[in-house]
């Protein structure tokens, strides 16, 4: 009897506050799961109506401006205290995302030197022994993986960031065949966070460069990119963005602060743009072999200045000698036959890039044109001969005999087009035309080295046999002009290449 008099004590007791807690949450019901969230709700129009005889502090119906988020069906509506909380500062989740690509590229060269990533470097000569010769190089070195992650918004914030690495890093030399290809190294190629605000967004870290509206306006090329002529480039840097969007019309502005080619310089790159978007006409563009998406047909405009300080010309300097660089692009995205969501096929596109400007060898893959700082003067013949040691990478800015430091100049266009056959756009043919000039390398070094012209032009078939699985086939013609006839009396070098491409895209 004591027992079963303190057991109903103990329910009495607890009794209020099983009460107080809230029932577990419901499945919601059919009707639930039709409204939006509450960011996105649109409230009603119709004003808020009290009942007769309600008192004062009656929350409003569901379908009020007031409650843009009513509860679903079968709840009890919030008292005025639970209406008038905030909404929490923090929506969404975390988003965290893997992609990249696995690739194979095999090529044959008419002549040797080139690696799987030709570049612009020099050509062999004919009547060299590397002129004389073919090779045919396997790599797999391009495969690409990224991974992207997005931060919940917060006050209208979004961060995210973005990490991409691939497999052509710094190897140490000597290195055999075997080693640098079948063993290669990582790479960092983007490494950054961005905040989006309502107001501008800004990027850290490393990133396409500015300059060239990278990589919007890239052509469509099994050969890894940059091919000879293209502005490919990524670096450090801050950049503030602000895109303006007026019906299907936009407007894009940036500017940016990057590193700069050379730390002596004392000041990073300077670089801005402006680029005009017609959203309303949609080209089927890839840039690369592998980044195929529907962009809005676009027009930009980029301009980069820097400053270099080179150490003065003599073995033992004691003082800087400055000179400056500067550069313009100007780049189209034309859909001359625009695509669709739902319209793919018989989609054309061409892309086209303008660049001139000095100090910017940098901006390019792989260049310098054969250029070389001279000898110092020794009229006293001593042994061995004072030598000059630079401190800027070579084919950006180099002296002349009197002491004088200049920019390499340099000028360059590149022309895409890019079809997609019907019925369904799995299969498309690209074709690409590059030509570059430089109005001043002849004068640093040895001439039979230099080369002041190139010319580059290809063709692709691309196709895709599945969504994940590509293939690309591509036949290419490389020619220089050298500033000085070699042994044979030809100022001109020459490489033919034939390759074929594989890609696992995820």
């Amino acid at each position: 009897m004591q027992r079963l008099f303190i057991s109903v004590l103990s329910l009495a007791a607890f009794a209020p506050a099983a009460r107080a807690q809230s029932a577990p949450d419901p499945q919601p019901s059919a009707d639930a799961t039709a409204h939006p969230p509450a960011d996105t709700a649109q409230p009603s129009s119709e004003p808020a109506v009290a009942s007769p005889g309600a008192p004062s502090d009656t929350p409003p119906p569901a379908s009020s401006p007031a409650n843009p988020n009513p509860p679903p069906a079968g709840l009890p509506a919030p008292t005025p205290a639970e209406a008038k909380v905030p909404q929490p500062a923090v929506t969404a989740k975390w988003d965290m995302s893997l992609y990249g690509f696995i690739e194979l590229d095999s090529a044959y060269d008419s002549v040797q030197g080139f690696n799987d990533l030709a570049g612009n470097a020099a050509i062999a000569r004919p009547g060299s022994f590397a002129g004389n010769n073919d090779q045919f190089t396997m790599s797999a070195r391009n495969t690409r993986i990224g991974y992207r992650v997005s931060a919940p918004t917060y006050h209208d914030m979004k961060a995210s960031a973005q990490l991409e690495l691939d497999f052509f890093g710094n190897q140490p030399t000597p290195l055999s065949e075997a080693a640098f290809f079948q063993n290669a190294a990582l790479r960092t190629r983007h490494a950054n966070l961005k905040i989006e605000t309502p107001y501008v967004d800004v990027l850290f870290g490393q990133y396409w460069e500015l300059f060239g509206w990278q990589s919007y306006f890239h052509p469509n090329t099994v050969e890894l990119q940059g091919v000879p002529g293209q502005v490919y480039s990524r670096t450090p840097q801050i950049r503030v963005s602000k895109k303006i969007k007026a019906g299907d019309i936009s407007v894009e502005m940036a500017i940016a602060a990057l590193r700069p080619p050379q730390r002596a310089s004392g000041v990073p790159d300077g670089q801005a743009g402006l680029k005009l978007n017609i959203d309303a006409i949609k080209a089927y563009h890839t840039a690369g072999g592998t980044g195929t998406s529907l962009d809005s047909a676009s027009v930009g405009v980029s301009v980069i200045g820097r400053k270099f300080q080179a150490n003065e010309f003599t073995a033992a300097p004691a003082k800087e000698v400055s000179a400056n660089g500067y550069g313009i692009s100007i780049d189209a995205l034309i859909p001359v036959i625009p695509a669709t969501k739902e319209r793919k096929a018989n989609a054309l596109s061409v892309t086209g890039s303008f660049v001139t400007g000095a100090g910017i060898a940098d901006q390019y893959t792989g260049l310098s044109g054969g250029v070389s700082e001279p000898a110092l003067p020794n009229p006293t013949g001593k042994t061995p001969p004072p030598t000059y040691t630079p401190n800027i990478d070579n084919g950006l800015a180099l002296f002349t005999k009197d002491g004088q430091l200049h920019p390499i100049q340099w000028t360059s266009y590149i022309v895409g087009l890019q079809y997609y056959l019907p019925p369904s756009g799995k299969v498309w043919l690209s074709g690409v035309y590059s030509h570059m000039s430089s109005g001043n390398d002849h004068a640093f070094g040895d001439k039979t080295k230099i080369f002041e012209k190139s010319d580059w032009v290809e063709g692709n078939v691309f196709v895709d046999v599945t969504p994940a699985w590509r293939l690309g086939a591509e036949y290419a013609y490389f020619h220089q002009d050298y500033a000085a006839p070699s042994g044979d009396g030809s100022t001109a070098a020459k490489d033919h290449r034939v390759q074929l491409s594989a890609w696992l895209i995820f």
